[in-house]
């Protein structure tokens, strides 16, 4: 199947896309646009897409929501939407076009659902604003499809238990303490990071989580609360992982001191890991987290249990997410030979 084809080109020294099958659709729509004088648009009145987007992220959007989220809005405007919309009137954005753009998307349903939530939040406001009499998208004709999205595989217990006994290969002393923390708690990597020594009690055998570290920027570290109010939480500490941690400053980081650790440095860590424990793999903080809560489920069959440790609001999403199960298919043809098998 050919391309999906999306071109910007100069008319009347505007600037404006054009999407299209095919190129035959693709001349078409070219000489089309030429003919039409669109530039009228431009002094007709109506709010131009790009500009009334562009003010309502700057004004509303990036001043009152968190740094990676305003990271993910600008993302959808400059890959999506304004290539779509751009240089379209707001008044003139149908059904159609959404649906169109939609259609040309690839990817995960999730990544469209990103895209479709922040033009929603753009399209309500230019309804509120009487730029528009009904938002587009509240159309029951529209219909979002696509890929679902990979989750993340844990690891074999075996392959965690290779880990656990070749901690003592691992060479530097902050390399092993992050193996111990990672593989062997249900702890985002940001949560990891947000650690303080303060926060790890070698006498109660416990870690509290109390804050997170993101990189909404790359490598720039963003010292803020944790994901949810449910993921402040305080968990019990594994005997095996407090025999590599030494403690250091309270009010220091336990991986970085003064100031946490960049996702860079994390992923140099992780290589050294891989290379100094001979372990095939790719040393991943999510696995980890995943493998800890598939395995305390697996072993515990209570999801509370599970959903407690993940610091999830909802036991909904611990077992969508996390809580797998290894051997499910097996075990419930035991159950089904138990029951109909005996006499």
């Amino acid at each position: 199947m050919p391309a999906k084809i999306n071109r910007s080109v100069v008319v009347n020294g505007n600037r404006k896309w054009i999407r299209a099958n095919s190129e035959q659709e693709y001349a078409e729509k070219l000489v089309k646009l030429s003919a039409s004088g669109m530039e009228k648009i431009q002094t007709s009145g109506k709010r131009i897409f790009v500009e009334y987007a562009e003010n309502w992220f700057k004004v509303y959007s990036r001043p009152n929501i968190e740094t990676a989220t305003a990271a993910t809005y600008r993302r959808q405007l400059k890959l999506y939407l304004v290539p779509a919309f751009g240089e379209m009137a707001a008044e003139d954005i149908t059904t159609d076009d959404i649906q169109s753009l939609f259609n040309s998307m690839g990817g995960t349903k999730a990544t469209k659902q990103k895209v479709r939530m922040a033009l929603n939040m753009i399209l309500e406001s230019a309804v509120e604003d009487r730029i528009i009499g009904r938002n587009p998208l509240k159309s029951r004709r529209l219909k979002i499809t696509g890929e679902a999205s990979r989750t993340t595989k844990e690891y074999a217990v075996e392959q965690t238990r290779f880990l656990v006994r070749n901690l003592g290969k691992v060479k530097k002393r902050e390399d092993r303490a992050y193996l111990a923390l990672q593989a062997l708690h249900p702890l985002r990597l940001e949560e990891v990071l947000g650690l303080k020594w303060e926060d790890v009690d070698l006498e109660e055998m416990t870690l509290h989580i109390r804050r997170a570290v993101t990189h909404p920027t790359r490598n720039q570290p963003e010292i803020k609360r944790t994901k949810t109010e449910a993921s402040v939480r305080v968990i019990g500490l594994s005997a095996i992982a407090a025999a590599y941690l030494e403690p250091g400053d309270a009010e220091k980081f336990v991986f970085g001191g003064e100031a946490p650790y960049t996702y860079q440095k994390v992923r140099r860590m992780c290589e050294r890991i891989k290379r100094d424990t001979g372990f095939e793999e790719n040393i991943t903080p999510i696995r980890f987290r995943t493998t800890v809560l598939t395995d305390i489920y697996d072993r515990t069959k209570d999801v509370k249990t599970a959903q407690a440790a993940a610091g999830h609001a909802s036991p909904t999403m611990t077992m969508r997410r996390y809580a797998k199960g290894r051997g499910v298919a097996r075990q419930s043809s035991l159950v089904i030979d138990e029951i109909y098998g005996s006499d």
